[in-house]
């Protein structure tokens, strides 16, 4: 019965693979093997191993490993510094972000989230490019890379474009220098390279590389780490509206010929009764930069207040509120990759090509799912006649990106109270629930109480 079911579960991710065309995009990326078993075939063992419970070596130990290749065939795989490894998750993103909006109106706001996280190698001693970085969900600095994160979201479905693994630009703070042997032409050297950009930089980076690859969205959403005056003015001057978290820092803002802080900005507010959304205000930034803040009360201390800017001064402070609530969804895709994919923690390795491609798989994992979430949810996906007569799924409403907000308030703070938690969590228990039933049978813990 056992080895029945595994024969059944391999089946769907044939299937699945099939649908996808992950073996042309694959060979599309140059990601290819000269003898032995094909890239597809050893690139779907490691898309398994998460969703049998086992890792590499556990796997090897088991009964199937006579049918399996040899320990080094997966980590020579997983350390080519030649293979595209961008350029597959970019294509493969692109085809399930196409599907996505093909189930949509053109009406629907879609969006591009960036984001960072700390992917912490405490352990490690050796590995390539490791350096001391600061996570900001602790406030300290520790071992690892940051994993600096774009996606594309429709405020029901989250799909990962591309992202860079951030080194330290100062020498001081690296531990471990980049290989000397690699080629200067090859995919792993200009990935080496990339380590040592600035956060910003890479951003913009990002952004045009998701621009030519085909991606459209109508807003970027960040947080606070990333809202800041050059930026804002790079990403305007493409034609990207920015709608972002500001924090009251150093940054002055002109009112009427004034330059003032952000806290002198919400008290020059009239005096407002609203239970959410205390007031907005058209604002410039010291650039000269035309945005539009919007502030927002936390329901639990009144004299707390969150302050949203949106360099698109046409919108509605409520509509502002809602759209940055779409940020959420990438947090979500953070707790998923990290708890249940086992990103950064399922192959140990010191290249820095194997955390590359390691984590583009991890990536593509995440895709397949949220594929098959939004096959097992929208109606559309039945056919023809669902799709005439099946609504679009449900849009992020006002009062649930209220409640994220919070939620972000909340988390900022470090909450620790277990009605604090259900709150920061309950989008998180929303996608697992979406999930189709044979998934969710993969895991046996797949919950969000953590």
């Amino acid at each position: 019965m056992l080895q029945q079911h595994s024969l059944s579960e391999q089946s769907r991710f044939s299937k699945l693979f099939a649908t996808l065309h992950i073996g042309k995009t694959l060979r599309q990326a140059g990601i290819s093997k000269s003898f032995g078993l094909s890239s597809l075939a050893i690139f779907q063992i490691v898309f398994s191993l998460v969703f049998e419970e086992k890792n590499w070596f556990r796997l090897l130990e088991s009964d199937r490993a006579a049918d399996l290749p040899g320990k080094d065939v997966v980590y020579r795989f997983l350390n080519q510094a030649s293979f595209a490894w961008r350029r597959f998750l970019q294509a493969l993103s692109l085809r399930v972000v196409r599907h996505f909006e093909s189930l949509i109106s053109s009406q629907r706001v879609r969006v591009f989230i960036i984001d960072d996280s700390v992917l912490s190698r405490n352990r490690s001693k050796k590995a390539e490019l490791l350096a001391r970085v600061f996570d900001h969900s602790t406030g300290k600095f520790t071992r690892g890379y940051t994993m600096l994160t774009l996606g594309w979201s429709d405020g029901f479905s989250f799909a990962p474009i591309d992202f860079v693994m951030l080194s330290s630009a100062k020498l001081a703070n690296r531990l471990c220098e980049m290989a000397s042997t690699l080629s200067k032409r090859s995919h792993g050297y200009k990935r080496r390279m990339e380590a040592f950009s600035r956060k910003p930089d890479a951003v913009v980076a990002l952004l045009d590389r998701a621009l030519r690859a085909g991606f459209t969205a109508d807003y970027v959403l960040m947080d606070s780490w990333f809202t800041q005056a050059p930026l804002l003015r790079q990403l305007t001057s493409k034609g990207l509206p920015v709608i972002g978290m500001v924090k009251e820092m150093k940054q002055r803002y002109l009112v009427q010929g004034k330059r003032l802080t952000l806290r002198e900005v919400f008290q020059t507010l009239p005096q407002s009764n609203a239970r959410d959304i205390k007031g907005s205000v058209l604002v410039k930034t010291a650039c000269g930069l035309p945005v539009k803040l919007v502030f927002v009360r936390n329901r639990n201390k009144k004299r707390e207040w969150l302050a949203i800017l949106s360099t698109d001064v046409t919108l509605d402070a409520a509509e502002i509120v809602r759209i940055y609530g779409m940020r959420w969804s990438i947090e979500t895709f953070f707790k998923v990759t990290k708890s249940y994919l086992k990103l950064g923690t399922e192959f140990q390795g010191r290249s820095y090509d194997q955390l590359i491609s390691h984590t583009t798989i991890v990536f593509s994992r995440y895709l397949a799912m949220e594929y098959e979430r939004r096959q097992s949810s929208d109606d559309r996906t039945l056919g023809g006649l669902f799709f005439l007569f099946a609504d679009e799924v449900r849009d992020l409403d006002y009062q649930t990106a209220l409640q994220q907000l919070m939620s972000l308030f909340l988390e900022m703070t470090q909450a620790k109270t277990k009605k604090n938690k259900t709150a920061v969590f309950c989008q998180l228990q929303d996608w697992i629930s979406g999930l189709p039933s044979y998934i969710k049978g993969l895991f046996g813990d797949l919950s969000c109480e953590s």
